[in-house]
């Protein structure tokens, strides 16, 4: 099972840096230059979606692509308007490893984002393959590895943010 991935990038980030770019050159993605050519019925990651990434997205991703909008955390704010026949989803609760953002909840780089849903609809494979581009790749999955687990065993997005409850530090719950 291979999933098509796709990176909408927004140029925010220093290209040296940049994920998203480094999956490109090594053919692991594809660029999207524009938002009106996402595949219809694709899963695009966005921080503001309804609903978390889970199991039951797996159809759709093998037959649409999964989408990583690569842009800086710093102008999150102004994330494009995205159509209504894309499956938006979100993230669960887990720490980035790249250095730039290592140990803070959330702020992954696209490379984690895309592996990180990889890895919960059960395409494991896939997901260790994208991570191994990058010197801490690894290091994404064992500083993750329970709650990835977790997630993954579970089949609803609403089971997801359940169980995402187990692994958010009381002081962030609020």
């Amino acid at each position: 099972m291979i999933v098509n991935l796709y990176v909408y990038d927004e140029h925010q980030c220093d290209p040296k840096k940049c994920t998203g770019r480094k999956l490109m050159k090594f053919n692991l993605a594809q660029e999207i230059a524009s938002l009106r050519r996402i595949p219809h019925g694709a899963v695009v990651l966005t921080p503001y979606a309804e609903k978390a990434i889970s199991r039951e997205d797996t159809k759709a991703a093998l037959a649409h692509g999964l989408v990583v909008m690569d842009m800086s955390w710093n102008q999150i704010t102004d994330f494009p308007k995205l159509r209504s026949d894309l499956q938006q989803r979100a993230l669960p609760y887990l720490l980035a490893a790249n250095p730039v953002n290592w140990g803070k909840p959330l702020k992954l780089s696209s490379v984690e984002a895309l592996a990180a849903s990889l890895y919960i609809m059960g395409i494991k494979e896939q997901a260790l393959q994208i991570l191994s581009k990058f010197s801490w790749g690894e290091q994404f999955i064992k500083l993750n590895q329970e709650p990835l687990d977790s997630y993954a065993a579970v089949r609803t997005s609403a089971e997801v943010v359940k169980v995402q409850m187990e692994f958010v530090p009381p002081e962030r719950s609020e």
